[in-house]
């Protein structure tokens, strides 16, 4: 060959290697100057002017500390400009979820967790809310008053709440998420996450709150959405990716494999196939499905895509024992649940909380999948679930004839002729249903057929007449009872303490926060002092009427006592409250919040001495 070639040959790669250095800088320098035209253009300008809104309305919440029939410490006080802001404190004015810490986990009445919940899942309640006007944020702001740092995900939705027509489809999107952190500061704050932008309008904006690092109540006094009317330019021109935004949700939705995709997992036929499994089919059947066990379920999904022997792992019943879908409420519809229909027919927990609201899941779709999969279930989470009906108690009451668990925790859509097909579930051990319709008449025939029940729940139901007469029912039939929560029952007296205390002795948890109605000067507290030496929680919050003498009838009675709310009492002595807390060894939360008589050299003094009880002393700025 002639020594030409060589040297035309490396000549023609010297000058392809140029013309593509060439075209990079120059691909480069155009990125950049697009990159400068995106930034000027999405300043706002003039013509897209950012619009500036607070809370029109609290259109769903799952709790809230004050009454149904009241303003003062409900979540309606989102609504609207701020009522306190900038002031710090406790004030009535202000949105207040039920609970706060890990107290409420640490009661005789707390459930188990759920296994597979997903680590980045750590909601405990929420709070929806309407703005006039459809925007796309650019800014939500929360003005929190008191213990901030409970909002940890903000969400927003493309249905517009006003529109006259339904949506065709309803889509939620993460606009900023975060773990629980611990803000050390009580006082008030603007929160201003940062959040990512959207490509759909919205005016119904989603909190969700965890409340476990908290060392009181955190109080909410507005929400500010910030927006432009117009689609931003930049989330028209750029297609550039923010790696903090690719979220375990995320991820799932770009892979196909949420919730709302399911179909596609468990009945995929495109299975790899090849010679063997690797080792995996030398490992006994037992051992695989123990490590399947710690796979959340979108992981089983991508898992089952494998090959078909963790697609036949993956799609055993046994996997879904516990199955708790409360994670993908954003996602979960009648399709997800058609799909899990056949691997769910040996489920005996089943979390379907906060699912299926705006027509995600239809009462045919939830009444195909208990027929099928109702008959092991023992425990059934339905907490805000607002598809469901009449149509769909009556279901339950008859596929779940082993149900001991049922929590209708703030369905307060469900109408109160509903409740009465729960006295059909005579095994009930468990029964939440605070924050519902259910009447007197329905719950006298649950108390009357349900004579298992060991805890049950009826706070802030509004709808019951006479609690006197539920008081007695309860000490009649329900002998096993250990935990009751009355909170706010307007018209308990003593009694019908007088017929709980004797009829159920083995009482370790009672909740008469704010019952006007009981007056100490009747001895109804010593009474229940004297009668209920189980007693591990007891609430006498807001009853200003509690004194000294229930007090060291508690130290004298209940010596297991392990938490103790005498909030706004005004008859109280520092001086009781020394006897109590050198008898109750084991107390470990006594709060003494607008106590008159407790001021704050008191509660240090009692600090020091008990050093391992979280007294609580709240205050107004």
């Amino acid at each position: 060959m002639s020594p030409v070639f060589p040297m035309l040959t490396v000549l023609t790669m010297f000058y392809y290697i140029c013309l593509r250095r060439r075209a990079r800088t120059a691909a480069r320098g155009e990125m950049m100057n697009s990159h400068r035209t995106i930034e000027s253009n999405s300043r706002t300008s003039p013509l897209n002017a950012e619009v500036v809104q607070y809370a029109k309305e609290v259109v769903d919440f799952s709790s809230h500390y004050g009454s149904e029939n009241s303003m003062s410490y409900t979540m309606w006080n989102l609504a609207g400009v701020p009522n306190v802001f900038p002031s710090s404190g406790d004030f009535t004015q202000t949105a207040v979820f039920r609970t706060y810490g890990t107290w409420w986990d640490q009661c005789p009445s707390a459930s188990l967790p759920f296994k597979r919940t997903p680590p980045n899942f750590q909601s405990q309640d929420y709070v929806e809310l309407t703005f006039e006007q459809q925007v796309y944020p650019t800014a939500v702001h929360v003005l929190e008053t008191y213990h901030p740092g409970a909002v940890i995900r903000i969400l927003a939705c493309s249905a517009n709440p006003y529109s006259p027509i339904p949506p065709a489809e309803v889509r939620w999107e993460i606009l900023w998420s975060e773990t629980p952190t611990k803000v050390n500061a009580s006082q008030a704050r603007q929160f201003k996450p940062c959040i990512k932008q959207i490509n759909f309008p919205t005016n119904l904006i989603r909190l969700e709150v965890n409340s476990s690092l908290l060392d009181y109540y955190t109080e909410l006094d507005a929400v500010v959405l910030h927006g432009t009317k117009d689609k931003p330019v930049l989330s028209l021109q750029t297609s550039l990716i923010d790696m903090n935004d690719l979220e375990d949700d995320d991820y799932e939705e770009k892979d196909g494999c949420g919730m709302d995709s399911l179909s596609q997992k468990f009945s995929s036929t495109a299975l790899r196939e090849g010679p063997n499994n690797g080792y995996f089919d030398k490992l006994p059947y037992e051992l695989i499905q123990l490590i399947l066990n710690h796979l959340t379920l979108p992981d089983l999904c991508r898992l089952a895509q494998t090959c078909k022997l963790l697609n036949q792992h993956c799609c055993d019943p046994l996997q879904y024992i516990h199955l708790n879908l409360q994670p993908y409420w954003a996602k979960l519809n009648d399709t997800s649940l058609e799909f899990l229909q056949a691997r769910c027919t040996l489920v005996q927990w089943l979390n379907l909380s906060w699912t299926g609201n705006r027509g995600f899941i239809s009462v045919a779709g939830f009444s195909r999948f208990l027929k099928v999969c109702g008959s092991e279930l023992v425990r059934l989470e339905l907490s805000c679930s607002h598809f469901l009906n009449e149509t769909c108690l009556e279901i339950i009451s008859e596929m779940c004839p082993n149900l001991q668990d049922l929590n209708l925790s703030s369905c307060d859509k469900l109408p109160p002729q509903a409740f009465n097909h729960i006295a059909k579930l005579c095994g009930l051990k468990r029964l939440v249903l605070y924050r519902t319709k259910v009447e007197q008449t329905a719950l006298l025939s649950i108390l009357n057929f349900c004579s298992e029940l060991q805890h049950l729940s009826l706070g802030s139901c509004v709808m019951i007449e006479d609690y006197d007469v539920i008081a007695s029912m309860i000490g009649a039939k329900c002998k096993k009872l250990r935990t009751l929560d009355l909170w706010r029952c307007k018209n308990i007296t003593e009694n019908g303490i007088a017929e709980l205390a004797s009829g159920c002795p083995l009482l370790e948890e009672l909740d008469l926060g704010w019952c006007p109605t009981l007056q100490s000067s009747t001895g109804c507290f010593a009474k229940l002092a004297r009668q209920l030496p189980n007693l591990q929680k007891l609430f006498l919050t807001a009853n200003r009427s509690v004194c000294d003498t229930d007090i060291e009838e508690l130290a004298c009675n209940c010596t297991r006592l392990r938490q103790l709310d005498i909030l706004g009492t005004r008859m109280v002595s520092p001086a009781s409250l020394r006897k109590l807390l050198e008898s109750c060894k084991d107390l470990s939360l006594l709060d003494v919040s607008f106590c008159s008589q407790i001021d704050n050299r008191a509660v240090l003094e009692l600090n020091v001495s008990f050093p391992k009880v979280f007294i609580k002393k709240s205050f107004t700025q």
